[in-house]
């Protein structure tokens, strides 16, 4: 079987404009990164990316359509998505503002990865526009020819290349000189990144089936 190098360039590439395009999953890196330091962020990258193997995978067996149509199973996960951000909002604003790391919190980091993945998993499977994301992706580029196996490449190829990405951004912003810089903002990064969050919520709460 030759592998449809075209189909993946061209869907490798539509995938990846939406992955850099900011949005609640850039937001959750660049405030953990800032705020927990660069393993939290790259648990939080990692989660982000697993979460897109769920919606390959619903996708692939055919469930996405039917969450697409269905009316009700949409607006389930488009005010559950809208509830968690507004959570994350108010967790945000609530927070003390961020400072540089001390002992302590190095030596306690280990035990926060499973909730720092949690966040980044949640926030992106919660996320309604992925579903429709994932579906018009695959009906527009993907052919009905494509092996399932082929397909499978796909999902995983997409998982490693958001991961790649927020990796990146991850490492980007817990340089020193970047991460102090936002230090220096003290609540109001707080108050800025909670605003998202709740601005995010809106966009969540508005989206609309297509």
């Amino acid at each position: 079987m030759i592998f449809p190098w075209l189909e993946f360039a061209a869907l490798m590439l539509a995938f990846g404009i939406n992955a850099i395009i900011p949005g609640a999953d850039f937001a959750m890196v660049l405030r953990q990164s800032i705020a927990h330091g660069r393993r939290a962020a790259l648990f939080t990258s990692a989660g982000i990316a697993t979460s897109i193997l769920v919606h390959g995978s619903y996708t692939l067996l055919g469930i996405g359509v039917i969450v697409g149509q269905s009316l009700m199973l949409f607006n389930i996960i488009k005010w559950l998505g809208a509830a968690y951000l507004v959570w994350l909002a108010i967790s945000a604003l609530r927070s003390a503002p961020p400072q540089p790391p001390q002992e302590a919190e190095l030596a306690g980091a280990r035990r926060g990865d499973w909730a720092a993945f949690a966040l980044g998993f949640l926030t992106n499977l919660l996320n309604p526009k992925a579903v429709l994301f994932f579906l018009a992706l695959f009906t527009t580029l993907v052919s009905a020819h494509t092996a399932g196996d082929i397909k499978v490449i796909y999902v995983l190829c997409m998982s490693m290349l958001l991961f790649a990405w927020f990796a990146l951004v991850s490492v980007f912003f817990t340089t020193p000189a970047v991460r102090q810089g936002f230090f220096r903002f003290g609540r109001w990064f707080n108050r800025v990144t909670g605003i998202t969050f709740i601005a995010l919520a809106i966009r969540v709460a508005l989206a609309q089936q297509h």
